[in-house]
């Protein structure tokens, strides 16, 4: 029914996976593979494409009446795939999750205040954080046996007066790492003991592999809902990162009025009309699809993860339970890391994710985008096995 393995020619369709890699990595050959940004490359589920096509036959495309419609199409994706039941009148959209945590940042933090990461974590939680004058404060993931972990005793003593707000990625970007409701848990019962808010972004929430489940921080730790803004989107599970639509969700009035007050000062309450329209349709009925293609992408892992530790001795893919971004240790290959990085751009042509770019501990890492038919995987593999082919002789 649905036709993963269909490659579909993206160059030059202003696509910024495919059309940005000699500017962002210096890789000018033109059969680049691009395995770094977020993005994969199948199409969306036929129903959001149909309610698209609705909206351009209709030919008008005036501004986007909220009638509230988007914020019950998440409520039940919510408790029909999570079992998470929300309020809609808890629902903030915003132009993305990334812009959305800017908001939360203006509004319940000041300049020079601290922001607490596990990295390594996603490169924009950085990014946002510092473009707002915030100030970073590392707790470094603990690697155990292959699984990411949290080491709250070590973060207790980086808290300072000055530490307001904690970014957690749930699942975890890179990692791949699905917390427990322990951890969850764990991890809320800190943030209430030291009067910290907890901004938990679950934008991959939805896909996650088998033998894995998804548990959303408010169902593990319903007690600090006051201090608690959960992070959803369809973006990453429908491939509909163009979109540009997220959702602020808290259930503390006190809070979204905070909240909603920095996203009416950046004039952002009209909402895009295409991409409320494309992620509504997704939640809506995009269920089989998303099945689908979990199976796929599981594929695809199992795939990447044997012929990647084959092809360089001594290189480790960390167990990927959720994300299609596989997150590659090569500090067993015994090369440098530059070296490392040169072969992949320069030997395999492969754009990947610089390990650096995820703060402390990603050093000797790349990430490697696995969203990809399965032809183009394969050739990727082959020519990584080129790439490293010395370290078998």
């Amino acid at each position: 029914m649905f036709d993963f393995d269909r490659i579909i020619e993206r160059r030059g369709t202003h696509s910024s996976k495919w059309d940005n890699i000699a500017k962002l990595s210096g890789i000018t050959a033109p059969d680049a593979i691009p395995m770094w940004v977020a993005d994969m490359d199948f199409a969306a589920p036929s129903g959001v494409t149909a309610a698209l096509t609705a909206e351009v036959n209709r030919g008008v495309h005036g501004y986007y009446a909220d009638t509230g419609s988007w914020a019950e199409a998440l409520a039940q994706w919510l408790k029909r795939r999570h079992g998470l039941t929300i309020d809609t009148a808890w629902v903030t959209p915003v132009p993305g999750i990334v812009a959305g945590l800017g908001m939360v940042l203006q509004a319940l933090s000041e300049p020079g205040d601290e922001i607490v990461l596990f990295p390594p974590a996603y490169h924009a939680f950085r990014k946002i954080i510092l473009a707002n004058d915030r100030r970073i404060l590392d707790a470094q993931l603990v690697n155990q046996q292959g699984r990411y972990a949290m080491d709250l005793e070590a973060l207790a003593k980086l808290i300072t007066p000055r530490t307001k707000i904690v970014f957690l990625c749930s699942p975890h970007n890179p990692g791949g790492t699905v917390w427990s409701p322990d951890e969850l848990k764990a991890l809320a019962r800190f943030c209430a003991d030291r009067n910290l808010y907890l901004a938990s972004d679950e934008i991959h929430c939805d896909l996650i592999f088998s033998h894995a489940k998804h548990t959303p921080t408010l169902t593990a730790a319903p007690e600090i809902a006051d201090r608690l803004i959960s992070c959803f989107a369809a973006t990453k599970t429908f491939n509909l990162a163009g979109a540009h639509m997220g959702a602020l969700v808290t259930s503390n009035p006190v809070l979204r009025k905070k909240i909603e007050a920095r996203v009416a000062a950046a004039n952002l309450t009209s909402l895009p009309s295409f991409g409320m329209i494309a992620t509504e349709a997704a939640w809506r009925t995009g269920e089989d699809w998303l099945n689908a293609l979990l199976v796929y992408l599981e594929g695809n892992r199992d795939l990447f993860n044997a012929s990647i530790e084959k092809a360089a001795p001594g290189a480790r893919s960390m167990r990927l339970d959720s994300t299609y971004l596989a997150w590659v240790d090569f500090s067993g290959t015994g090369l440098k890391p530059d070296d490392v990085a040169a072969r992949v751009a320069e030997r395999a042509r492969i754009f990947a994710s610089p390990g650096p770019q995820f703060g402390p501990g990603g050093d000797t890492w790349l990430r490697f985008n696995l969203a990809t038919p399965r032809p183009i995987l394969v050739e990727a593999l082959s020519r990584l096995d080129e790439a490293f082919a010395d370290l078998r002789r």
